[in-house]
């Protein structure tokens, strides 16, 4: 049986890209079939043309030119609910109660961020049949995640990992950009690594060099998570995943990955 996920690394404005990842399981493992840095990027590694890129419609048949059919689950880092948004929820709590400790507690969403656009990306799925999964979904589901926490359980590392480029300053103050930048690639090639060992087809992604523009850095940086997203949605179909939350909305978090990679995340002893 073949099964396919969607993950999206969601902006929380209208205006910002959001990566887009895909991998399939025809049954002999999961592996990543196309990933781009926004809607318009993916569907046209997809040969598709979209008037609406961001539409939930155009998403899935681009996923399923690719794939010959659509996605079992969407996987999506956003906050995502089964209503109006307004402040910090249940499941916000709860991976902040787990995960805070460890450096990956969540961000308060408010009725403005994600607000209309999380809205909006949860009816436009509702409307092609993917309800919102707050327990273990039974058919087509769209699930909320969270890339750090995920992180954690992939790598086995005691706190999340140091890879958002916006962020890099405050990981290295005392490096100049030029070394926080080779600092951040040391980061994205050990989450590769990690991936890899999950998912095949991995070498689609490809490193910018340390002196790339800051926007081709956050374009990987987002595609990155995309796939991060789409494993975490692997995850859930396969139930090794854990559901942070309520009826109202659940963060994902998969199970710890057994430490067998032979890896170890930067910055930790072996």
């Amino acid at each position: 049986m073949t099964r396919v996920v969607l993950g999206i690394d969601a902006a929380w404005t209208a205006h910002n890209p959001s990566g887009v990842a895909v991998i399939i399981d025809e049954g002999n493992g999961w592996r990543l079939v196309a990933a781009a840095a926004s809607y318009p990027a993916f569907h046209e590694a997809c040969e598709r043309a979209s008037t609406a890129p961001e539409a939930a419609g155009e998403l899935l048949a681009s996923t399923g030119k690719i794939c010959g059919q659509r996605p079992d689950v969407v996987a999506v880092d956003m906050p995502l609910a089964h209503g109006p948004i307004t402040g910090r929820r249940v499941s916000d709590n709860l991976i902040s109660s787990a995960f805070g400790g460890r450096g990956a507690a969540t961000h308060s969403p408010n009725a403005l961020r994600p607000g209309p656009v999380g809205d909006a990306l949860t009816r436009g799925f509702a409307a092609e049949g993917y309800g919102l999964a707050v327990n273990q979904p039974s058919g087509p589901a769209i699930i909320e995640v969270y890339p750090h926490p995920a992180l954690i359980a992939l790598s086995g590392s005691a706190r999340r990992l140091p890879y958002k480029l916006a962020r890099a300053g405050k990981y290295w103050p005392e490096l100049t950009p030029r070394e926080r930048r080779e600092r951040l690639l040391i980061e994205w090639r050990a989450i590769l690594g990690y991936l890899s060992a999950e998912i095949s087809g991995m070498d689609r992604l490809h490193l910018p060099p340390a002196d790339a523009a800051g926007a081709q850095l956050k374009a990987f940086e987002d595609t990155l998570d995309a796939v991060i997203c789409s494993w975490v949605g692997a995850c859930v179909l396969e139930g090794r995943a854990r559901a942070y939350g309520d009826a109202f909305s659940a963060v994902w978090v998969p199970t710890p990955v057994p430490t067998t990679l032979g890896l170890t995340a930067v910055g930790e002893s072996a």
